[in-house]
């Protein structure tokens, strides 16, 4: 999904925006009103016109987040079909590849350990992600058992990654991280399909 430049931005939006900039950069306590209002160079005052609160402008940023890395990226599946592990894939690299939805879902992981609503949100949006898995995974894999495993497995690979400090030998990371997606996803090396799990 590319990132959308502020000149296209409702002023609303912009604020929106720089919040979500702001939350990747530096989790929640960098989203502080009169930063971003330095930053867009309005005055501060301007942001009320817009959001009662800095909670209104949080809970619209995760609304944000939300829509663009659910709906958005389920609706972009949907239209582009294509076979299920591909669909893995695509949405494995809409969202865990972005230089703007991975590291806004980074910081929303780490904020909602400390926050129950955020946590909530996150669940939400989790469990469609999963449903997702367990629907594609379901249509090579008979096993109820097995394409939760799978589900999870996939899951975790698209998240740990990002926090694994380990060396692998001789291979790289993103070597190591396409054989993991071949076993959960039960592809045989070479066999043409050309599907990866984002590295």
């Amino acid at each position: 999904m590319s990132h959308i430049k502020f000149e296209t931005r409702t002023p609303r939006d912009r604020w929106i925006e720089a919040g979500l900039e702001a939350l990747a950069a530096g989790g929640p306590d960098a989203v502080r009103v009169e930063a971003l209002a330095k930053q867009l160079g309005v005055t501060k005052g301007g942001f009320y016109g817009f959001f009662t609160d800095r909670d209104a402008l949080l809970t619209a940023m995760l609304d944000t987040w939300e829509r663009e890395s659910t709906d958005e990226v389920l609706d972009r599946i949907e239209r582009e079909g294509g076979h299920p592990k591909t669909r893995i894939a695509r949405a494995g690299v809409l969202t865990f590849s972005s230089d703007r939805l991975l590291p806004i879902d980074l910081a929303i992981r780490d904020w909602s350990r400390r926050d129950q609503a955020v946590a909530d949100r996150l669940r939400r949006v989790d469990n469609r992600r999963m449903g997702l898995l367990r629907e594609m995974i379901g249509t090579f894999c008979d096993d109820p058992e097995e394409v939760e495993a799978r589900s999870v497995l996939a899951f975790c690979l698209l998240i740990g990654e990002h926090f694994l400090a380990a060396d692998h030998g001789d291979r790289t990371r993103a070597q190591v991280v396409r054989r993991a997606g071949d076993l959960i996803l039960d592809r045989r090396p070479g066999n043409g399909t050309g599907i990866r799990l984002p590295t």
